[in-house]
């Protein structure tokens, strides 16, 4: 019977004005859920970008490392012990830190994200990074981030042209700026803690930060031997280096630094609520307009129910309205968030990518935010009496 008269459909076409103001609001709905979900994984993944480009099996961090951008620097010997334990190829530490970039057409200081190492060899895995490893071997020669954000100027830009950029880097302790050539660029692209990056060769590193001693480093990038069963010697450098400092797997590093975000800062809580908010938000307006469309069809309700049609069948009927409004609604939902996406990437310079695991979780999410609805309005058509209505 359900399947012979379309009665959900009916009701909801019948009138198209309402209809269409319906399905406009799954779509809104639909849209900031897209939007909540697709900010927060920017942030995740904007934040360990870094994470998956470092070339290592393992990581060595300090103790008290909690994310990225913050400074826990522990001794450059704790790396250098790592090679005298079986398995262990080769070792490569990493300078981090924040600094201040003089814009050159304004004069203006912006905080920048520096990373220097030892260009003996890549320990990054950026496209043609390989090939720029006899530039920043010269000392003041950095590579700079193409995707930074444009406050520090069209640097990629006039570098494309051929001019020379020199610009001025500052520590935060620095009064005086220290002189550097852009000589090439890469891609790493901002997150919400930093909002452009610099490679430098630790010679450079050191010249920018003059109080920073060189045996202090940040991360330490450890590579094993082909065919080395990395759980084994993970758990032998657990087992017997200082406690000052820890080695982490790479998924471990990036789950450390997303548990960061999402737990220990305000921006993490943020979009938790906001998803959380979206989601009831919806549950809500579906709620409105289902519960609306049973009243104003009481009578006929209560009419099939005099003819016999049990609860079961009613109910039915609200919950097909219910799916049927989450499957209309996601589509121009869908449409308008993928626009939306690339008018946020190209003026945040963040990641925010439409991928089919969001594509689908939103769509279950207004499935099940509108059959929670339905089970909502459906107290009142429970209840109907035709003796009642009649």
């Amino acid at each position: 019977m359900i399947l012979n008269i379309p009665l959900a459909w009916l009701q909801l076409a019948r009138q198209k004005i309402r209809f269409l103001v319906a399905l406009a609001g799954i779509a809104f709905v639909a849209v900031l859920m897209f939007m909540q979900i697709g900010f927060q994984a920017a942030l995740y993944d904007s934040a360990t970008q870094l994470h998956k480009n470092l070339e290592g099996d393992l990581f060595l961090i300090s103790a008290q490392y909690k994310s990225l951008t913050s400074n826990q620097s522990f001794p450059r010997s704790r790396l250098y012990q790592v090679l005298g334990f079986d398995n262990v190829e080769s070792v490569s530490p990493l300078y981090v830190q924040f600094a201040k970039f003089k814009n050159p057409n304004n004069g203006l200081k912006f905080p920048l994200y520096v990373l220097g190492f030892d260009p003996v060899k890549s320990i990054f895995k950026f496209p043609h990074i390989d090939e720029k490893l006899d530039l920043i071997r010269i000392p003041n020669i950095v590579l700079f981030d193409r995707d930074s954000r444009p406050e520090f100027g069209a640097i990629a830009k006039d570098f494309e042209q051929g001019k020379v950029i020199k610009v001025e880097i500052f520590s935060y302790t620095g009064l005086v700026g220290y002189k550097v050539k852009v000589g090439g660029l890469f891609r790493l692209g901002p997150s919400f803690g930093v909002d452009g990056n610099l490679i430098v060769s630790s010679s450079t590193f050191l010249r920018i930060f003059q109080d920073r001693p060189a045996q202090k480093i940040d991360i330490g990038l450890i590579k094993l031997k082909p065919n080395t069963d990395q759980q084994k010697v993970f758990a032998d450098l657990s087992a017997n280096l200082p406690k000052d400092v820890k080695v982490i797997t790479r998924k471990d590093f990036i789950a450390l630094e997303k548990t960061y975000w999402s737990l220990r800062t305000p921006i993490g809580f943020v979009f938790n609520l906001m998803v959380l908010m979206g989601f009831v938000v919806g549950v809500i307006v579906v709620y409105q307009i289902l519960y609306s469309n049973i009243s104003s069809h009481l009578t006929e309700y209560a009419t099939l129910k005099a003819m016999g049609f049990k609860n079961k069948y009613l109910l039915s009927v609200v919950f097909q309205q219910a799916l049927i409004l989450a499957s209309l609604g996601y589509i121009p939902g869908l449409a308008i968030s993928l626009a939306l996406y690339d008018v946020s990437k190209n003026a945040t310079k963040l990641p925010v990518i439409m991928s089919t695991d969001k594509a689908i979780l939103v769509l279950i999410s207004a499935t099940l935010m509108c059959l929670t609805s339905g089970f909502l309005s459906t107290n009142k058509l429970r209840k109907v009496d035709p003796a009642d209505i009649f």
